[in-house]
């Protein structure tokens, strides 16, 4: 051994243990890496940081962006309400559907931005079925990594293994070409959770209990006796006119909270101003001020139709409509004033429809109520105003938001362009019209120009800490295959395999990428095993392919414990899971994918 290669290796055995360790957390590891490596004296300074120019981390960046594109359209969340409907409380079913859907969106998003996305939606899924969480956490996990099985561009494995191909003179993969090994091992995992589900415990996580939901505010303020909605009929005296000259505040005592306005799929929600024009056919979302105010007569003479109001409707369209408490702060400018006269509407685009002095809440009328430090508003409009809220520092302090504002859609109306945008970068992608990377370009340049994401968000759906740790140990196998160490391991496996041929050595190959994905990441994993199974087939005079897909496969089989993968982490809390759940049902599901991918990876990818 080389003086070289001894150092390369302690440096990758140093990194090993930190990330095992998980201290420090992993891009600071990849730092601290890209630091040591050019003082070896095997790679220069500018082959350390190429890895910020390779066209495959820009790639994966983007792809965080299309798939954050999809969260705040709607379009995912819109899946998991449609399992929710479909699954009922049948935990198989549940547990399949779960499986098939998450798999389904992370062959084309980040598997860690599906469970993000699905840990909310299965806990209440889970209370409503009365199922315990843990037995629906382990499906999920278990989904969004097979997902990284599916398409090229699911998870970075595959697109670290893709390119290191191409750095030896390959061609790559298709977007395609992992799905016929990813399918039958989801559709195998479904079975395996249905019959291993009760080996989970059933213990069941609590939803965090410091937000409530809408419906908590609705019964601590009393507002299913307050608020009406009522429907203008087709001649209604009010059709047609601005809310400032039917002035039904100061008439009426009436407060208009929102309107809802038919339109081509569904209703939209205006935001009631002065120069809003009435029409017929709106539904006006209503706070009456006064207790004894007669709804059925003034629906009579202004030609309206009260629609039934319930706890249920702000959970029905929480997805427009949210709340927020406010606190009034010794340093506000509104102290000693009235919400009527601040124009509180109009500044804020938020309705006050409840008040408490201290903890004492404020009976009848609000809006006329003389405003003191230390006062608590309830305030009711568009999701849009009350994220305003939170920049407000000097005249209001934004004190709680309920449970629903985290899964509330900024750009539900946009959706179908998301998946206009998704279906097309997916188009040029498969069929090679242009590289992928600039295909994805493409599709988030499109979602910015189509309103579906901005800039502030675009930036912060980007992992960088799996960007930074790749970056960090690319230049590892820059440096082991300079040094020999690349040969030494594939000499080493060639020869504990001895002349089994070359299944058996895909076998051993899938073993070690699995066993070291153990300790460190699924993507550092692929760095380091992906030049050593391209060396072996180069020895063996094979096909690099079935050994390169046979790397990528087990990367992403971080089935076995809960640090293999940022996928398995999240689901620890919610799931209730100790460390032996995921050796228990991990192990002999990462034995059965190892099965799969020795008996099928020859056969679609001969040798």
């Amino acid at each position: 051994m080389t003086t070289e290669l001894g150092l390369v290796l302690g440096l990758l055995a140093a990194a090993v243990v930190m990330f095992a360790l998980g201290r420090p957390r992993m891009d600071a590891v990849a730092l601290i890496m890209l630091v040591a490596l050019p003082f070896t004296g095997v790679v220069t300074v500018p082959e350390t940081l190429a890895g910020f120019a390779d066209p495959n981390i820009i790639l994966i960046a983007a792809l965080f962006v299309i798939g954050e594109g999809l969260v705040r359209t709607g379009v995912a969340q819109g899946l998991g309400d449609w399992l929710a409907r479909r699954a009922g409380t049948s935990e198989p079913r549940l547990i399949a559907l779960l499986m098939l859907v998450a798999g389904g969106i992370g062959a084309f998003m980040s598997s860690t931005g599906v469970v993000a996305i699905f840990i909310p939606i299965v806990l209440r899924i889970a209370r409503r079925a009365a199922i315990p969480a843990g037995r629906l956490m382990m499906p999920l996990s278990m989904a969004a990594l097979i997902s990284g099985m599916l398409t090229l561009v699911a998870t970075a494995p595959n697109l670290v293994v893709h390119a290191e191909l191409m750095r030896r003179g390959h061609e790559g993969f298709g977007f395609f070409d992992f799905t016929p090994f990813g399918l039958p091992i989801l559709a195998l995992a479904v079975i395996y959770m249905i019959l291993a589900r009760r080996l989970l415990g059933p213990g069941q996580a609590q939803a965090d209990p410091q937000r409530r939901p809408l419906s908590g505010w609705v019964e601590e303020y009393d507002l299913a006796g307050r608020e009406r909605r009522l429907r203008l009929l087709p001649g209604s005296p009010l059709a047609g006119q601005r809310l400032d000259t039917a002035d039904l505040r100061g008439s009426a005592g009436i407060n208009i909270i929102a309107i809802e306005r038919p339109g081509r799929f569904r209703p939209a929600l205006v935001r009631p101003t002065a120069a809003t024009v009435l029409q017929a056919g709106d539904v006006l979302f209503l706070d009456l001020q006064s207790g004894g105010f007669d709804v059925a007569g003034f629906a009579r003479s202004h030609g309206l139709q009260e629609v039934p109001l319930t706890g249920r409707y702000f959970h029905d369209a929480s997805q427009e409509i949210g709340m927020a408490e406010v606190m009034i702060p010794a340093t506000s400018r509104m102290i000693g004033q009235t919400v009527t006269g601040l124009r509180f509407r109009s500044r804020y685009g938020l309705a006050v429809i409840g008040m408490k002095h201290g903890s004492i809440p404020v009976a009848g009328p609000v809006t006329g109520e003389r405003l003191r430090a230390g006062d608590t508003l309830l305030t009711v409009g568009p999701w849009r105003a009350i994220r305003r809220l939170q920049e407000e520092r000097r005249d209001l302090l934004l004190l709680d938001l309920p449970a629903e504002f985290d899964d509330a859609v900024p750009a539900r109306s946009r959706a179908p362009m998301a998946v206009g945008v998704l279906v097309l970068v997916i188009a040029l992608m498969v069929t090679g019209a242009v590289p992928n990377v600039l295909a994805a370009l493409i599709g988030c340049l499109l979602l910015g120009l189509a309103g579906c994401i901005d800039m502030t968000a675009a930036y912060r759906s980007i992992h960088w800490q799996s960007l930074i740790l790749i970056v960090g140990m690319l230049p590892f196998s820059i440096a082991l295959d300079r040094t020999g160490g690349i040969e030494i391991a594939a000499g080493a496996l060639v020869g504990l395999a001895g002349d089994a041929g070359p299944r058996l050595m895909l076998a051993m190959i899938f073993v070690a990428t699995a066993v070291l994905g153990l300790f460190i990441s699924n993507t550092a994993t692929a760095v380091l095993m992906a030049p050593v199974a391209l060396a072996i087939a180069e020895g063996l005079g094979a096909s690099p392919y079935p050994f390169a897909m046979t790397v990528a496969l087990a990367a992403s089989a971080a089935f076995m414990t809960p640090v293999s993968s940022p996928v398995n982490t999240l689901v620890v809390g919610p799931g209730g899971y100790g460390f032996g759940d995921f050796l228990r049902l991990g192990v002999p599901f990462t034995i059965i994918t190892l099965g799969v991918a020795v008996l099928l990876v020859p056969v679609l990818l001969p040798f």
